[in-house]
């Protein structure tokens, strides 16, 4: 009788879905997190091969599931929609996300701010930038060969990738798609929304207004000819 050995078989590398970590720490960062990720998603919504996400964990090595991080907002070019428990860069053509966003907030430390900077540079993302909004400061990078060089004026710049446009007013930094419409909080949109809704009831009912005075003025006429 052979005896059968046992085979050596290494358990399934595990990657989570979530580092524990809160995705915002109060309003103000929050805010533009999720501003700029919908936003990105509106503007391509179109382009079935641009991925966006936000707070979604980037794995860019196989087998290994502890480098990784989660940017606040980041945009794969060349990458399907559709949902994801993590970005696990191997099952995407290994493509890389190219642009990514960080909104700073009181919770973050330099240690963590620099590790993550470094991240990015290794990992081949081509834009960075970085939004503080207590200090209304943005500070963007952009690839050369294999090192993310500081962009000198963010004020007015244009992203090559996203061709999206930031500007820094005294409240605020604000953003623009390539059509010049500014992104807009959920809020906005919404009454927006709520505004062509109302302009197209008060246009259907100008429109059967004036139906109305045409089938009188045309009843009136023939009132008219039938005592001529």
């Amino acid at each position: 009788m052979v005896k059968q050995l046992p085979t050596n078989t290494a358990p399934p590398i595990i990657y989570p879905e979530s580092d524990g970590q809160p995705m915002a720490d109060n309003t103000k960062q929050f805010r533009p997190i999720v501003t700029i990720k919908e936003n990105l998603e509106l503007l391509f919504a179109n382009n079935p091969d641009v991925f966006v996400a936000g707070d979604l964990l980037w794995y860019p090595v196989e087998g290994d599931n502890k480098t990784r991080t989660a940017p606040d907002a980041m945009v794969v070019f060349g990458r399907p929609k559709g949902d994801r428990g993590s970005y696990q860069q191997w099952e995407e053509d290994n493509i890389q996300p190219q642009v990514v966003f960080e909104i700073y907030s009181p919770g973050n430390r330099l240690k963590g701010m620099y590790e993550k900077f470094k991240f990015y540079e290794r990992y081949g993302v081509e834009e960075y930038y970085f939004y503080d909004p207590d200090r209304m400061d943005l500070i963007g990078w952009l690839r050369s060969g294999d090192f993310l060089g500081i962009i000198e004026e963010m004020n007015g710049w244009v992203s090559p990738r996203l061709q999206i446009r930031f500007q820094l007013t005294e409240n605020d930094l604000e953003i623009f798609s390539p059509s010049g419409e500014r992104f807009l909080t959920y809020v906005e949109l919404a009454q927006l929304k709520e505004q062509e809704r109302q302009r197209a009831e008060q246009e259907k009912q100008r429109a059967e207004q004036e139906k109305q005075r045409a089938d009188e003025a045309v009843a009136q006429l023939a009132k008219n000819l039938i005592f001529l």
